[in-house]
């Protein structure tokens, strides 16, 4: 069955990465979509670029104040006419047959809501590889990113998510403009009582942090929003996202030992050095190279201590000094 989509790409200050989507959006093989494109508030802005595809797609640029990107989604799911909502972070390509799986999927199992997973971006450098190690290794993540059975029902995530017209209609789209706005959608859209799921085929390529600045960065802004999250839907924390909080804190008991007792400091740090020694292996025969091997034993405790003080900075900031968040419900 052929249906409608609307693709819906929210984009901030990101003209360059919107003219490498639009190309590939405009070599699809299913043809039967629209693209919105929403500038949130943007200095640099990307209205020229999207006017070179005026011929090649049908395709509308909104520009707007930049209140967040959950509400930029919304206005562009306001104004969007398909029967399905697609919705893309700007910095990914597409295959050609992108939007042709997901329709030859729907045709035959339905879904209300559903996700795909993300790969590796094929320009990637060799740190971004390893960026992309740490992010979906099951030795660093749980494995839970883009999987189908990760931790209990599949919540599908904003940076390749789809919804049919009636769960925006129904549960009128993003609730808050960032920090977990896509987590607090999908739960809503659950308890809903719509049906959720992965397209395994539905995949994007993504680009990873290029830096082990920007990389901290990015997954510190990830465990403020896993806090945030909890306080507004509570049953969303679920015990993985307690590995960070468990290995800082084995870390910086290793450290005191070191102080007080360095005679049993060689045996307590044995499961530190046997999960370190995997991470690097591990990373090194995926890759087939040592120096990545490296850089993912450095990106996956950049990781556990960027996550770790960012849910450390979120819980304070929430719980003990009772800042209220920014936005409301």
């Amino acid at each position: 069955m052929k249906k409608h989509y609307s693709i819906i790409v929210p984009v901030y200050n990101r003209p360059d990465h919107i003219q490498l989507l639009l190309e590939c959006l405009s070599k699809q093989s299913y043809t039967n979509f629209e693209v919105l494109i929403v500038e949130s508030g943007s200095t640099i802005k990307s209205d020229e670029v999207v006017g070179k595809f005026n011929d090649a797609l049908d395709v509308k640029y909104i520009f707007k104040g930049n209140d967040g990107q959950g509400f930029s989604r919304n206005r562009g799911m306001k104004e969007a006419s398909g029967e399905y909502f697609i919705i893309l972070d700007s910095d990914i390509l597409l295959p050609e047959n992108y939007i042709e799986n997901v329709n030859n999927y729907l045709s035959t199992n339905f879904l209300d809501a559903f996700g795909g997973p993300d790969k590796l971006h094929p320009s990637s450098t060799p740190f971004q590889v390893a960026a992309n190690f740490c992010m979906t290794s099951f030795l660093t993540t749980g494995g839970t990113r883009g999987k189908k059975s990760a931790v209990g029902k599949y919540y599908p995530r904003s940076f390749n998510m789809g919804v049919s017209r009636e769960v925006y209609e129904k549960t009128g789209g993003f609730n808050i403009p960032f920090m977990g706005e896509d987590i607090e959608w999908s739960h809503r859209i659950i308890d809903a009582g719509f049906k959720t799921g992965l397209i395994e085929k539905a995949f994007v390529n993504h680009e990873r942090k290029s830096s082990i600045r920007a990389f901290y960065k990015q997954i510190h802004f990830f465990g403020r929003a896993r806090i945030n999250i909890s306080k507004i839907v509570p049953k969303s924390f679920k015990l993985v996202h307690s590995i960070p909080i468990l290995y800082c804190i084995y870390t910086l008991s290793l450290i005191a030992l070191g102080v007080l007792c360095t005679m049993l400091l060689g045996v307590a740090a044995i499961p530190f050095v046997v999960y370190n020694l995997l991470i690097l292996i591990s990373a090194t025969i995926k890759t087939k190279d040592l120096r990545i091997g490296f850089y993912s034993l450095v990106g996956s405790n950049a990781l556990m201590w960027a996550y770790f003080t960012g849910m450390i900075k979120e819980f304070i900031n929430l719980y003990i000094l009772k800042n209220e968040q920014s936005y409301k419900l």
